[in-house]
C-alpha cells in the first residue's frame, strides 16, 4: 500500500512518545514491503532529527500554525476559532497529496482534522491522548484528574479565576470543537490507543463505538539492542547496595515525578536505593536542587532512555494524570524490569502484557508506592515479557486491515481487541 503518515509532531529537537510511536510504525510497515511517506511542520528542519532523515520514506514539510498561541494565555480564555482554523489548514495539506496514497494516517492533537477531510477519502487517526473532547488533551488541572464534562468548567484552564465572559467565550470553543471531532469520528475512521481513552470520551460524545483500540506499542529491536548494551543483565542490586529505579517521564506536575520524590523523601529512600530520572520540563531546576541524591539526566534520546531503564532493578512510572497508554510501562515490560505505577487510565489494561502476575504493581497513592517500592527485593528469575502482541509489527498487521477498509467510520466494525489477541 503507498500511506502518508502525518504528525504535526515531527521533526522536532526532543522527540516524544507520540513521535516515535509514528516512526516505529512507518518502520514496520516499510519492512513489510509497503511504500510510506511522511508529511510533518515546517517548524524544524528535518536535518534536527536523525530518525526522521533514516526512517525510510519521503518527509514533506507541510503542516504549520501548530503553535500559534492566538493570545489565548494572555486573554484567558480559549479562542473560538483557532482549532477550526488549524485543522482546515492541516486538511488542505494533506488534500494536496491524498491522491498519491491509498491511506492517510495521521497521529496528532486535532481530531477536528477529520471533520474537513472529504467522506472518500481514506483516512484512518489514531488518538493518543484525551485531546478528542479536552483542549489541554490530558483532563489534569489545578494539581487533580479533570471529571468534569460541562464546557463553562474548561475557562479554569485558561484563568486562575474566570470571569463569566471567559467562562462563555471558552464554552463556546470547547462545544465547537467536541462538535466537529464528532462529526468528524462519525465520517473516517478512528484508533484509540486504551479502551479507556473510549470509555472517558463516551462520558462527552454519548453512548456508542466510537472506533477501535490497538494499544500502543514498542520497537522490539531497539529494545534488544539496550538489552545487549548493557550485558550481562543486571538483576541483583548495584555494588553500592543500592536498589537501582529508574524514571522516564517530563518534569511537571501532571507526570508526578515531584510527588513521588516527596513521598520518597519522606521515608528516606535515598538510604536504599539510588534513583535515574531522564526527562526535563519546567520543575526540572526545583527538583534538582529540592532532591540532589537524586540523579537527574535531563532529556535523553530513545536509545539512550532505554539503555538507562535496561540497567534498572525496577522502573516507576509516577504519572498522577491518567495516562492514555503508556510506552513506557510495556518497554519496562519487555525488559523483564518490575513496574510501579499508579492505579490509573489505561495502565491497568497493560497488565496482559507482563510475564508473570506481580510484573506490573498497580497503586491507589503514591505513598503506598514509594513505601513498597523501599521494601522491593528484584525477582531473579523474572524473565523480558514476550512482546509478540506489543511489537510495532504485530500493530502494523491490524491497523493493515483497517487500512484496507472503505473509506468511512469504524463504528460498526468488528476488530478482534487487544485483550483477546493476547491471550491468543
Amino acid at each position: 500500500m503507498r500511506i502518508l503518515m502525518v504528525s504535526e509532531d515531527l521533526p522536532m529537537p526532543c522527540m516524544g512518545g507520540l513521535a516515535r510511536h509514528v516512526l516505529a510504525l512507518s518502520a514496520a510497515l516499510i519492512a513489510e514491503g509497503h511504500q510510506v511517506d511522511l508529511m510533518g511542520n515546517d517548524d524544524y528542519p528535518p536535518k534536527l532529527s536523525n530518525e526522521v532523515m533514516r526512517f525510510g520514506g519521503r518527509f514533506f514539510a507541510a503542516l504549520s500554525g501548530q503553535f500559534d498561541g492566538w493570545k489565548e494565555i494572555s486573554l484567558g480564555v480559549f479562542m473560538p476559532p483557532k482549532r477550526s482554523v488549524i485543522a482546515r489548514r492541516f486538511a488542505q495539506a494533506i488534500l494536496r497529496h491524498a491522491d498519491a496514497y491509498d491511506v492517510i494516517h495521521y497521529h496528532g492533537h486535532l481530531p477536528n482534522i477529520a471533520r474537513y477531510l472529504p467522506r472518500d477519502v481514506n483516512f484512518i487517526q489514531t488518538r493518543h491522548d484525551q485531546g478528542s473532547d479536552c483542549l489541554i488533551h490530558t483532563r489534569f488541572a489545578r494539581g487533580t484528574i479533570c471529571e468534569s464534562i460541562n464546557p463553562m468548567d474548561c475557562a479554569g484552564c485558561r484563568h486562575w479565576r474566570p470571569n463569566l465572559i471567559r467562562r462563555q467565550v471558552s464554552a463556546l470553543t470547547v462545544r465547537r470543537f467536541r462538535d466537529e471531532v464528532k462529526e468528524g469520528f462519525l465520517r473516517h475512521k478512528t484508533v484509540f490507543v486504551s479502551d479507556f481513552l473510549q470509555r472517558n470520551l463516551r462520558r462527552s460524545f454519548g453512548p456508542g463505538n466510537w472506533g477501535v483500540t490497538v494499544h500502543n506499542f514498542i520497537d522490539t529491536a531497539a529494545l534488544q539492542s539496550a538489552l545487549r548494551s548493557t550485558q550481562p543483565f543486571i538483576s541483583p542490586p548495584a555494588a553500592s547496595g543500592l536498589l537501582q529505579v529508574f524514571v522516564a517521564a517530563k518534569l511537571y506536575p501532571a507526570k508526578g515525578v515531584g510527588i513521588l520524590l516527596e513521598a520518597l523523601d519522606r521515608l528516606q529512600a535515598q538510604r536504599t536505593l539510588q534513583l535515574t530520572i531522564a526527562g526535563d520540563g519546567s520543575e526540572e531546576s526545583l527538583l534538582r536542587e529540592r532532591y540532589s541524591w537524586a540523579d537527574f539526566h535531563g532529556w535523553q534520546s530513545g536509545e539512550q532512555t532505554l539503555r538507562l531503564a535496561a540497567r534498572a532493578n525496577a522502573i516507576v512510572v509516577p504519572s498522577v494524570c491518567e495516562e492514555a497508554c503508556a510506552s513506557t510501562v510495556l518497554e519496562a515490560l519487555m525488559l523483564g524490569k518490575t513496574v510501579f505505577a499508579l492505579r490509573l487510565g489505561g495502565t491497568p489494561e497493560l497488565a496482559r502484557y507482563a510475564s508473570a502476575p506481580d510484573q506490573l504493581r498497580l497503586f491507589d497513592d503514591m505513598d503506598s508506592l514509594a513505601s513498597a517500592l523501599r521494601s522491593f527485593e528484584p525477582r531473579a528469575d523474572l524473565q523480558p515479557a514476550p512482546g509478540t502482541h506489543a511489537d510495532a509489527r504485530f500493530a502494523a498487521h491490524r491497523l493493515l486491515g483497517l487500512y484496507r477498509l472503505p473509506a468511512g467510520p469504524l463504528t460498526s466494525v468488528r476488530v478482534p481487541s487487544s485483550a483477546s489477541i493476547a491471550a491468543t
